[in-house]
C-alpha cells in the first residue's frame, strides 16, 4: 500500500511579489485554474483514496490547506510546530502515519509545488518504485536532464537493477561547467526531491543516521499517546537539526535506489522556472492581460493592467496590488534577498 505525504510547509520566498506569508507558493494558481497542492492530490486520485493523502504542513497554514483542500479528512494534516526542513518534516510525518498503518506500507514523499506535465508517466513510474521500495530500497526518483541545469543538484547513477538503478552520490547544484559534464555523462539525473520507502525502512534509517531525530521521534510519540496528535511538540520539534532529508539519510545510506523519470517535471523554484513553462508567444514573451509589445523578447509580464514593453529583453514584471518586482530572468533567484531585506527592516505589510 502506498501513503502519499505531500510537503507543503514552504514560505516560497522566491515567488514574492505573489507569495506571502499569509499566501505562500503552493496555495497559488500560477501553473493552472486551481493552486499547486489541489494539483498535486489530483495526480494521485486515479491511485491512493483521498482519506490515505496526508499533508505535512506549519500550524499556520492547517487553515489554508483545509479552505484548498476540503475533502481531506482534518486527522490526515499533520503538523510542523514550525517551518524547519525536509529530514525533520519526513521524520515526523513517518512516525505519524506509522502509528496508522502497517510497518512494511510505503510512504511516498512528494512536494506540493512541482509541475508534472504527464500525469500517467508519473503514476507509472510509482509501480517500480514500490517493487524497489519492497526490497527495503530507499527510492528516489531522478530527472532525465534535459539541459545541463546549475539551479538543481544531481544523482549520480551506476549500475542498471531490476527497478532502477543504483546511486552512486548525491551532488549538490554545480557550477556551469561542471553541470555540462554532468550532462553529457548521461549517469546523472536532476534530483526531484521525490521519494518512496518503507515505513520501517525508513524510521529504522533515522535510527542509524539520525539517531538524535529518533531519540526526538520516541518523546513526540509519548506525547501523542498522552494527549493525541493535538499535543504541544513544539520543545521536542525545536531541538530537530535543520537539515535536508538528502544529507541527514541518503548520502549517508547504503542501499539507495534511484528511478529514471522523464515527465515534464519542474520545481517551479523561480519565477525564470515558471517562465520556462509557461506558453509564449514567437519572441518567448508572456503577458498575461492585453498588451503591446515592440522589439522585446524573451519577457515574462505578470500584471492584470494593460502593458506596453518597448526595446527590453529578459526580464520579469509582476505586479499585485501593493507592489511590483522587475527582474533579470537570470536574477530572478535573488527575489528571495528582497524577501530578507523588508523582513530585516520589518516592512511586513509587504510580506
Amino acid at each position: 500500500m502506498i501513503i502519499p505525504v505531500i510537503m507543503a510547509g514552504g514560505s516560497g520566498k522566491r515567488f514574492w511579489p505573489l507569495s506571502r506569508k499569509s499566501n505562500p507558493k503552493q496555495f497559488l494558481r500560477i501553473t493552472s485554474e486551481k493552486s499547486m497542492i489541489q494539483v498535486t492530490v489530483e495526480r494521485l486520485l486515479s491511485k491512493v483514496d483521498i482519506k490515505d493523502i496526508h499533508i505535512v504542513t506549519t500550524a499556520s497554514q492547517k487553515e489554508l490547506v483545509k479552505q484548498h483542500l476540503p475533502d481531506l479528512p482534518e486527522e490526515n494534516i499533520i503538523l510542523e510546530p514550525e517551518g524547519m526542513n525536509t529530514a525533520p518534516a519526513i521524520a515526523l510525518s513517518a512516525a505519524y502515519i506509522a502509528s496508522k498503518y502497517k510497518p512494511d506500507d510505503k510512504m511516498l514523499v512528494l512536494a506540493a509545488d512541482h509541475v508534472i506535465k504527464d500525469v500517467n508517466s508519473f503514476l507509472d513510474s510509482l509501480i517500480p518504485a514500490e517493487q524497489a521500495a519492497e526490497k527495503n530500497k530507499l527510492v528516489t526518483f531522478g530527472i532525465k536532464p534535459s539541459y545541463p541545469a546549475t539551479g538543481y543538484g544531481y544523482i549520480e547513477a551506476g549500475r542498471k537493477l531490476e527497478n532502477g538503478e543504483t546511486v552512486l552520490s548525491f551532488k549538490e547544484k554545480p557550477d556551469k561547467e561542471t553541470a555540462e559534464s554532468f550532462f553529457k555523462s548521461g549517469n546523472y539525473y536532476w534530483n526531484s526531491g521525490m521519494f518512496m520507502w518503507k515505513l520501517n525502512v525508513i524510521l529504522n534509517a533515522y535510527k542509524q543516521y539520525l539517531p538524535k531525530v529518533s531519540d526526538l521521534l520516541g518523546a513526540i510519540r509519548e506525547k501523542w499517546n498522552k494527549d493525541s496528535a493535538s499535543a504541544d511538540i513544539s520543545e521536542e520539534y525545536s531541538k530537530m537539526p535543520k537539515i535536508p532529508v538528502d544529507i541527514g539519510i541518503m548520502e549517508q545510506a547504503v542501499h539507495r535506489t534511484v528511478i529514471p523519470v522523464d515527465y515534464g517535471w519542474s520545481d517551479v523554484g523561480s519565477w525564470k522556472a515558471l517562465a520556462e513553462i509557461t506558453p509564449a508567444d514567437k519572441n518567448g514573451n508572456y503577458t498575461k492581460r492585453e498588451s503591446e509589445i515592440i522589439n522585446s523578447t524573451n519577457c515574462y509580464i505578470r500584471s492584470d493592467k494593460f502593458t506596453a514593453v518597448i526595446d527590453v529583453d529578459n526580464i520579469i514584471v509582476v505586479e499585485t496590488p501593493d507592489t511590483i518586482l522587475i527582474t533579470n530572468k537570470n536574477s530572478s533567484e535573488k527575489v528571495k534577498d528582497i524577501v530578507s531585506k523588508l523582513e530585516e527592516e520589518k516592512l511586513n505589510k509587504y510580506l
